[in-house]
């Protein structure tokens, strides 16, 4: 990434939804209070399991949970 600042703190939530090889983790972020449309989602992140492993991997290796 070319700029990388930290953000405030917004409200997240998450479901597991699918079945075997299509389970599926998403992930959503709200917009802070301050925006036009308080509350309002903002992101949507998923995973399936490949993509799940290689964040699992990495949040391992940088903050060092076993």
């Amino acid at each position: 990434m070319e700029r990388n600042a930290l953000h405030g703190e917004v409200s997240g939530t998450y479901s597991v939804f699918g079945q075997d090889e299509r389970l599926v983790l998403q992930i959503d972020t709200y917009g802070s209070l301050e925006r036009k449309i308080p509350g309002k989602k903002s992101q949507t992140v998923q995973f399936d399991r490949k993509s799940a492993e290689q964040l699992f991997r990495i949040l391992k290796d940088e903050f060092g949970f076993r």
